[in-house]
């Protein structure tokens, strides 16, 4: 017997294993994995960004996630020993029609408490010599890590506090057994008194199996990402943005410096076939079908119609991402780049067509489902995990389990 259940072993749900050892230090707590390590999926293959939050509306749980997340990740790492560096990051607006987004842009900063500063064209290649551009935005708190060195150490702090931790565990189905709940999986039954959905890519399903309403569909987005040879990482010396389109979900491509050295460019940004699926040639048919049969993703794609075409030209053809990538440093040419990692993003998507900006935590019977949980999530960990922990019922039968051992 559990006193909780966290499904899914990526960096929200080992943050909030972590919060709720600190939370209930009596509780008896499991997280559970289905592939044979932590952080595989998402959280293993995003870019190592601490991000600052100036992108997002103020009031938001993302901005005031991400703000207080930075900070708390920066001093996670440091009380660890984790490699990181806080190297900020230059957005650049490279015609003079993006200039009045810039300016928007760094007003939001401000109005989210973050440290960001107007600079010209020569500030800018102070910082970045080899940027081409009519103005930008320096933003200090950005930094970058490495998340799945983030992870292990997560995972190794749950079980000091006497966490069971599983992996190759895949959930199958849920059912109740009084108050209670049982998690069949391809590794045994676990029963437990409470349920926490952290499983990201699969979070819709999970919620289902507990027979929640997900209220939003994951749909899957493949970012594709090249990397630059070594002999031309000189290029590069921090994190350099685009000024994103405000009508477009995503940031656009960009140069990131890794916590390795290596400087990785991109991702674009296109419709994966498959939820786990980070080849062009991945293919699932149920994944597929349930896309192609949703009313909202073909909302989603008569909306952003001209943008998605480009992303795919951009899937398909090196050349154009070259030249995305030639508006921020017209030097870069192809054979400087070859292909590296793609990571999938789950984006939550609502039958309208509209997609779900903010974090959506839907309650359940003894349980919580994160059905969003978008970047910044990583960076926003320590916070999320916190924030999951506090909304869990104040039950009576619960608190007294998990309190008076």
């Amino acid at each position: 017997m559990f006193d909780f259940a966290i499904v899914g072993g990526g960096i929200v749900g080992l943050s909030t294993g972590l919060a709720l050892g600190k939370r209930y230090p009596h509780a008896r707590i499991l997280v559970l994995e289905k592939e044979s390590q932590w952080a595989f999926h998402q959280t293993g293959n995003n870019s190592g960004v601490i991000h600052s939050g100036i992108y997002y509306k103020p009031g938001s749980f993302k901005a005031k996630f991400c703000r207080d997340g930075s900070r708390s990740m920066v001093e996670f790492c440091q009380e660890h020993g984790i490699d990181h560096e806080v190297c900020g990051k230059v957005i650049v607006a490279t015609e003079e029609q993006e200039l009045p987004r810039l300016e928007n842009l760094y007003k939001r900063g401000l109005e989210n408490g973050i440290k960001v500063q107007k600079i010209s064209p020569e500030a800018v290649k102070e910082i970045e010599p080899h940027v081409k551009c009519v103005g930008g935005i320096r933003v200090f708190s950005t930094g970058i890590v490495n998340y799945k060195q983030v992870c292990l150490k997560y995972a190794e702090l749950i079980q000091q506090q006497g966490g069971e931790l599983r992996l190759n565990t895949k959930v199958l189905k849920i059912s109740p057994s009084g108050q209670n709940q049982v998690l069949e999986t391809n590794n045994g039954s676990f029963e437990t008194r409470f349920v926490i959905n952290c499983a990201g890519l699969h979070s819709d399903r999970i919620a289902k199996l507990g027979r929640v309403e997900p209220q939003a569909k994951i749909v899957p987005f493949r970012g594709e990402y090249y990397e630059l040879t070594p002999e031309k990482r000189y290029l590069v010396k921090t994190l350099i943005y685009p000024v994103p389109n405000p009508d477009f979900p995503f940031l656009g491509v960009h140069f990131t410096r890794m916590i390795d050295n290596s400087v990785h460019a991109g991702p674009n940004a296109v419709l994966s076939l498959k939820r786990e699926g980070y080849k062009k040639t991945d293919f699932n048919l149920g994944d597929f079908a349930e896309v192609i049969t949703y009313p909202g993703f073909w909302k989603l794609a008569a909306k952003h119609a001209d943008e998605g075409i480009q992303e795919i030209i951009r899937s398909f053809s090196k050349a154009a991402f070259t030249r995305s990538l030639q508006k921020l440093i017209p030097e870069v040419q192809a054979q400087d780049l070859v292909p590296t990692h793609a990571g999938v993003r789950a984006q939550a998507l609502m039958n309208d067509g509209s997609l779900v900006d903010d974090f959506l935590i839907v309650p359940g019977h003894n349980s919580i489902h994160v059905c969003n949980a978008p970047s910044p999530a990583a960076t926003s960990s320590l916070e999320i995990g916190t924030a999951i922990v506090a909304q869990i019922p104040q039950q009576s039968h619960l608190e007294t389990v998990v309190t008076t051992m």
